[in-house]
């Protein structure tokens, strides 16, 4: 006979027909399966329309510093190809080289770790997966990296409160993606204590009901942690101090009246008020789903408690939650019935105060019915159902294949009605996937499901020959999985000759399985499916096999025992014989305790030495592959007499401590415990004191288990000891026992030592040997001395010894200079001597290096930089530790130059055995001298014979000043000061000039060049009442250095002069000036003439002096003056610049020239140019070169205009001050 699937199960009487039951579809339909398996290997050539199986969520925030990866994965026949949409429109991942696409995926991998932003990537994703079938379409996916911002910076000032006053320290965390997670700690990283009195917020404020003093700190820190970036920020600590009463009112009493004295307000009690939320009422809304925290937090003195209660209804009981003592309250998994209005009561002894919260639940989409995928045969009906909730109620809208509806290609089998479309006699063309979106302004859900038309005969998806084993009387279910388009009927037969299938012991269920719900041992046998539809049919068998039932025959029974007895429980199994059985016992629903006194045979537990923790339920469990059976039973375990309640604490001390076997270098040492207090003891502690060497000190000997109440104990020699012991526990250590008797061993030769031994040399000729002493209590015996040994490493030479007693130092002397040594240092007392020690190397003293480097070069790399390379020193004449080498450096002096005290040498270190090194920082067009020495420990050798080198030229700086002098109606006379640094021979200077009209606008560029040798020149032909702006530099042979600018007017008639603006980086605006002009005036020629006669009167008496060969005191000038090199004149006493005749026939040191404006520019160097004799031709710069030609013959060089050269002799000296 056969079964048929039908559309409900319907039981037909006994005796007729065969039992025929249908299946069929009227809205739902099978959906291909196309996972990995042997079902998919069935359906392989089946089509289907494609299905996001997996996505990115909604709100998708990333890690800045990791690839942005955005997931679409979707299946379908043929596999769905895939495309992206990126804030709505087409996302072309081939132009993005740092975007590419998974193979056989739509997951986009963004590459950012190499190069790119996450920000740029920052927007609305949604996926399409598409294949002949039709499109599905991932949710919109918004990408936004996580964003954990620094603190706003902001100086938070110390707050000083009275004790009692109500506090709120501030956290206001920088607002990132996702929200930071905020607590406060300290200084330490110890979270802050948090109790009734001091809580933190939802908002992350630190809120206090009252302070105390102890709650004074300066390390109030609010953290913020970023989870998703794994980073913590730390707002600047908050300073809190609080006082008491009588502190402020001794701080302020001196400065306020009697009416306005603090008193003691703030530290009196005081009832409840809310420092949030504020106010009497506030309102909350939540979205359904979503935990619902509601938050009160009171000040007061004393502390108020919280209280919540709803004043429409009662709290949920099952996912209500108290948080932050109670000050917090929590709803989880939050609903619209729980809107309503809650009230929290803060409340102390001295009054109470209440909030009421409206709360009301808002909710974003969520699904009652979502649209189910369509499996359709041609001509079939068929309807695709959406529906869905919210507050408020969501909008529905549909989409074909990613289109919405109203724009998707017409289908003349489908009709839309609100949230369902309806389709009758679909065709092939009819495929497609659909799109339900149901939005509100909380949300929105989207999902997709296809319509997929088939034409296919029946498969079966269920393996063939599948073997079933089951228990007689327990339910049997054959699988027969099928696929078919139109959904194929299911029949089933038992037999090769297809016997029937009554209905009271089979059940056929819509998925094709055959149920027996009472199976015997004549089901077994073999069962065939067939599944029939108009274009075919397929059939399947399987095997089904019933098993005897497991069974316990002989049940372990109740039972009471007394303590310390032995008890056994039975357990006999009967099972078939077939299957394997394993029998497992539980005690208490646990594994049995892994202990010696329970034992398990073949048929029973048996359990020896019973105690009260034995007591319990005891199972037996009987196991196959097929069934479980168990059964158990309960054991009770009675005292004698009842005990009192424990009391557990550390042990008892341990005592009558005894000493035996006593040995020169052992004891044993045996005590008593002292009563564990019902925590067995897990060891013993061992202590001495040697009360010879470091009495009332006591010392860790040894340690023994808690079982053992002797110990076997090495001993030192000449130690004159006592011992104790302590018991230990899990709850802690016990008071030391009462000191043993004491035991003095016998001395013996030291066993060890000294430790730390050293040989260093002091001064060149001695050998000072250092160790670490012996302590007494490893002198081993009376009499400690040391045996100290030496002789040369390279030698033939006998040890030579000296036997020391309390020292830790010995001096050998007459030593050669730095010679290898081995040294030995040997402990021995009265009784004789330690071990022979091993020997150590020393050296003996160092003395300062014998040879200088030789074969010293240098190599100019440019104008501040020179490699100097020379040959090591040999090592013997080092006679010391080689420590590295020293380059001295300097300026080379004329050679005529007897005062060197400004010499200004530098020094560089070349560490260890290096040959070479550069010098960095020289000064172009200068000659340099220098010379390298070797050190040691012990100091520097000689040094090289000097080396001297030079610096190439450089560009010069720009001109030290400029100014004009003179103007008329047509000229301007331009002064200047040689640069400061020339950095080599000036080869001229170049001028450069050009109007300035009254719109500021700039006329024609003029370029002149002028000799080297002047420092005045004079323009003439120039527009009258003209400004002009000026360009000045120098030049060398290596090219032109900065320049400087100027601007000067012409005057208007004979009583004008231009105003000339101060030097100011080379531009500035003058301003033309109505003055008189003092060159002219007799007051002022009078008192230029008086000043030259004394200047020519000094100079006579100089050379007077001098043909004498009288010395002028330049070192006590140069004593009283802080810069010994330029002095200028002053015109307020008359004198001038110092001169030297330290040397005859030298010319007078150059004077500073008087600038325009009166003012005197000092020099920057120490040098003198009087230290460079006659006939010497050079350009220096200011820090002590040539800045000129000079020359101690009489001549003079011809002068230009008004300008004037050098001064080749006093007289012109002289003439430049004038």
């Amino acid at each position: 006979m056969q079964l048929k699937i039908m559309p409900k199960k319907k039981h037909l009487p006994a005796g007729r027909a065969p039992l025929i039951l249908f299946l069929c579809q009227v809205i739902s339909a099978l959906e291909v399966p196309l996972d990995h398996g042997g079902k998919a290997k069935l359906l392989e050539d089946l089509v289907q329309p494609p299905t996001i199986t997996q996505q990115s969520p909604k709100d998708y925030i990333i890690d800045p510093r990791e690839n942005i990866v955005i997931q679409c994965e979707a299946k379908g026949k043929p596999p769905p190809s895939f495309s992206w949409t990126q804030n709505g429109t087409h996302f072309d991942i081939d132009k993005d080289p740092l975007v590419t696409m998974k193979p056989d995926s739509g997951t986009l991998i963004i590459n950012i770790m190499s190069e790119g932003k996450a920000e740029t990537y920052e927007g609305v994703y949604q996926c399409t997966a598409r294949n002949e079938r039709g499109a599905a379409i991932s949710n919109n996916i918004v990408v936004r990296p996580s964003r954990s911002p620094l603190w706003t910076k902001e100086k938070l000032e110390p707050m000083t409160l009275q004790n009692g006053q109500p506090l709120v320290l501030p956290c206001r965390p920088p607002v990132g993606l996702p929200p930071p997670i905020i607590f406060w700690m300290d200084n330490s990283f110890q979270r802050l204590p948090q109790s009734e009195r001091v809580s933190q917020g939802l908002n992350g404020d630190l809120y206090f009901s009252n302070v105390l003093p102890e709650d004074t700190r300066e390390d109030y820190i609010c953290y913020a942690r970023f989870n998703h970036t794994q980073t913590i920020q730390q707002k600047q600590p908050i300073s809190v101090k609080v006082i008491s009463v009588d502190e402020l009112n001794d701080t302020i009493a001196a400065n306020l009246s009697d009416t306005e004295f603090y008193g003691a307000k703030s530290n009196r009690e005081r009832p409840p008020t809310f420092l949030t939320p504020e106010g009497n009422a506030s309102n909350k809304e939540e979205l359904r789903g979503n935990v619902l925290s509601l938050e009160c937090i009171a000040e007061g003195l004393p502390t108020p408690v919280v209280y919540w209660i709803k004043e429409d209804g009662t709290l949920p009981i099952n996912r209500t939650f108290y948080r932050n003592f109670q000050k917090t309250l929590q709803i989880i998994q939050v609903s619209e019935a729980d809107s309503g209005n809650y009230q929290c009561i803060a409340k102390n002894a001295l009054g109470a105060i209440h909030h009421t919260i409206s709360v009301t639940v808002k909710a974003a989409p969520y699904w009652i019915m979502a649209p189910q995928n369509l499996v359709l045969s041609p001509g079939e009906d068929g309807a695709l159902i959406c529906r869905a909730n919210g507050n408020p109620k969501p909008t529905i809208s549909w989409l074909s294949n990613g289109v919405p509806i109203e724009i998707a290609p017409d289908d003349p089998s489908r009709k839309i009605d609100g949230d369902t479309i309806i389709f009758s006699n679909v065709q092939e063309r009819s495929s497609a996937v659909y799109q339900c979106n149901a939005s509100n302004e909380y949300g929105y859900l989207l999902a997709n499901a296809f319509v997929n038309v088939l034409a296919e005969p029946p498969r079966i998806l269920t393996s063939a020959n599948t073997h079933y084993q089951v228990i007689a009387n327990r339910p049997a279910f054959l699988d027969c999985a099928f696929f078919g388009s139109p959904l194929p009927t299911i029949e089933w037969f038992k037999g090769a000759k297809g016997n029937a299938l009554h209905e009271d012991i089979y059940v056929l269920h819509e998925n094709g399985t055959l149920g027996i719900p009472v199976p015997q041992k004549e089901s077994t046998g073999t069962y065939t499916c067939v599944a029939k539809n108009k274009l075919g049919m397929a059939k399947n068998e399987v095997n089904l096999e019933i098993k005897d039932p497991t069974r316990i025959i002989k049940q372990p029974e109740y039972a009471v025992v007394q303590r310390g007895s032995t008890v056994s429980f039975e357990c006999k199994v009967k099972h078939d014989h077939t299957l394997i059985l394993t029998v497992t016992w539980l005690k208490d629903d646990h594994e049995l305790p892994s202990d010696g006194r329970f034992t398990v045979d073949k048929d029973q537990l048996v359990v020896a030495d019973v105690g009260d923790d034995d007591g319990g339920t005891y199972t037996c469990v009987a196991n196959t592959t097929l069934d479980t059976v168990s059964a158990s039973a309960v054991l009770g375990v009675v005292a004698p007499t009842p005990t009192p309640a424990p009391i557990y604490d550390v042990p008892d001390p341990p005592f009558d401590l005894e000493l035996t076997d006593q040995l020169d270098k052992s004891v044993q040492l045996s005590w008593t415990p002292g009563d564990d207090n019902n925590s067995p003891i897990t060891k013993f502690i061992i202590e001495y004191e040697d009360a010879m060497h470091e009495a009332g000190l006591w010392h860790y000997q040894t340690e023994v288990p808690g079982t053992q109440t002797r110990a076997q104990l090495k001993l030192s020699p000449y130690v004159n000891y006592s011992f104790r012991v302590m018991a230990e526990n899990s709850l802690g250590r016990s008071l030391p026992s009462q000191p043993s008797e004491q035991y003095l061993t016998k001395a013996a030769e030291p066993d060890k030592n000294p430790m730390t031994v050293e040989g260093l040399g002091s001064e060149p000729d001695n050998l000072v040997i250092t160790w670490k002493p012996l302590n007494g209590f490893e002198s081993n015996g009376p009499g400690l001395q040391y045996k100290v040994s030496w002789r040369q490493k390279d030698g033939d030479d006998e040890w030579t010894s000296v036997v020391v007693a309390n020292v830790s130092k010995y001096i050998v002397s007459g030593t050669p200079t730095f010679v290898p040594y081995l040294i030995k240092v040997q402990a021995l007392n009265d009784v004789g001597f330690a071990p022979e020690p091993a020997a150590v190397m020393g050296h003996s003293g160092e003395d300062l290096p014998m040879v200088a480097p030789r074969n010293v070069h240098v190599n100019v790399l440019n104008g501040t930089l020179a490699e100097v390379h020379w040959d090591p020193v040999p090592l013997k004449s080092i006679r010391g530790h080689l420590q590295g080498y020293r380059i001295y450096y300097w300026k080379a002096q004329s050679s005529s130059k007897r005062n060197r005290r400004h010499m200004e040498k530098k020094i560089l270190i070349f560490q260890g055995s290096k040959t070479h090194g550069m010098l960095p920082g020289l000064e172009p067009f200068s000659h340099y001298m220098l010379n390298v020495r070797v050190v040691n420990g012990k100091g520097e050798g000689p040094a090289s014979p000097d080396k001297d080198f030079n610096t190439p030229e450089g560009v010069p700086s720009a001109p030290s000043a400029l100014k004009i002098v003179n103007p008329t109606l047509d000229s301007l006379t331009l002064e200047w000061d040689p640069p400061r640094h020339p950095n080599g021979i000036l080869t001229e200077y170049t001028l450069k000039y050009q109007p300035i009209n009254s719109t500021h606008e700039l006329g024609p560029l003029i370029d002149l060049k002028i000799p080297a040798n002047k420092t005045r020149w004079t323009l003439k032909n120039l527009n009258f009442s003209t400004r002009y702006k000026f360009y000045f530099y120098a030049q060398t042979s290596a090219g032109s250095g900065s320049q400087i600018t100027e601007e000067a007017v012409t005057t208007v008639d004979e009583g004008k002069m231009a105003g000339i603006l101060p030097p100011d980086v080379g531009a500035g605006k003058a301003m033309a000036s109505r003055q008189v002009d003092i060159a002219t005036q007799g007051w002022f020629i009078g008192l230029m003439c008086a000043v030259a006669l004394l200047i020519l009167i000094l100079l006579i008496v100089c050379f007077i002096r001098r043909n004498k060969g009288g010395k002028y005191p330049v070192k006590e000038k140069e004593d009283a003056h802080a810069d010994p090199e330029i002095q200028p004149m002053k015109e307020d006493d008359g004198t001038f610049g110092e001169y030297s005749d330290a040397e005859d026939h030298k010319p007078l040191k150059k004077g500073s020239r008087t600038p325009s404006d009166r003012t005197v520019k000092k020099e920057d160097s120490d040098d003198s140019l009087v230290d460079y004799g006659e006939g010497v031709n050079g350009q220096f710069n200011e820090d002590g070169s040539f800045i000129g030609q000079y020359s101690g013959k009489k001549e003079k060089e011809p002068a230009e205009g008004n300008e004037s050269s050098e001064a080749p002799s006093p007289v012109n000296a002289m003439n430049s001050f004038v």
